[in-house]
């Protein structure tokens, strides 16, 4: 069975402003006057990877590393200045609590708006509403705006929605980090039913015993490009030790 993810040499490359700018209105008008310089950043290097169906693969390294960019090209978020990527299957991502939610809409309105933003239509919303509802827990909040939920709940709801439908593709960062325990439980043993029935899953984590654990590889990054590279417990040893090092 072919890979369900597979990068070979992506790299990402950015273009930032030199001068710190105070804002729209004075970015436009050096830029009109050809005052505004740029310098490039790469925050992916030559990044080269697979993940089989039913892997879960971890994702660590420091802030800035460049773990939420390369979570952002997987979600087609965004394309590499160079290199190739293959994701095979429906992909659903989890890169940011309430991404995709608007604050001022309801619980149920926005289990519509984030499903659509998903790909799914509104038949399949339809159908998985309320297991959607259930395996959220928000009881009376379903019909209150957004802005009223507490983090936990909007994680739980963000959850709930891009799993309702099993992805080939599952893309989690940080997401387990907030709730209760129970909630991050039903989360486990959710994605523990995906990977038994083949979704990949890419897990972005700071906790290197959750890596260790639930993670059969994993890739260390380090400035953008690959540090480690290899079963989990390889990569977290490998980068607990350049920390215990500095």
């Amino acid at each position: 069975m072919p890979p369900s993810i597979q990068l070979s040499n992506v790299s990402v490359q950015f273009r930032l402003p030199r001068e710190r700018l105070s804002g729209l209105k004075e970015y436009v008008v050096r830029w009109a006057q050809g005052g505004v310089r740029y310098e490039h950043f790469w925050a992916l290097q030559d990044v080269s990877l697979e993940v089989q169906p039913g892997e879960m693969f971890g994702v660590i390294g420091r802030n800035g590393a460049g773990k939420s960019t390369l979570l952002k090209v997987l979600a087609r978020v965004l394309k590499p200045t160079s290199g190739r990527v293959i994701l095979r299957g429906r992909v659903a991502p989890l890169l940011e609590l309430g991404a995709g939610f608007h604050p001022e809409l309801t619980g149920r309105e926005n289990v519509y708006l984030n499903g659509a933003m998903l790909g799914r239509t509104r038949r399949e919303i339809q159908d998985c509403f309320e297991s959607i509802v259930a395996f959220a827990d928000i009881g009376e909040f379903l019909d209150a705006p957004l802005r009223t939920y507490s983090t936990g709940m909007v994680a739980r709801l963000g959850f709930a929605v891009a799993t309702s439908l099993r992805p080939d593709i599952l893309l989690v960062d940080e997401v387990l980090s907030v709730g209760d325990m129970r909630f991050r439980e039903k989360c486990l043993a959710r994605m523990a039913d995906f990977q038994n029935q083949g979704t990949a899953i890419v897990l972005v984590s700071h906790s290197m015993p959750q890596v260790t654990e639930w993670c059969q590889r994993a890739i260390w990054l380090e400035g953008g490009r690959v540090a480690a590279y290899g079963p989990a417990g390889d990569v977290v040893v490998a980068y607990q030790s350049s920390r215990v090092v500095e």
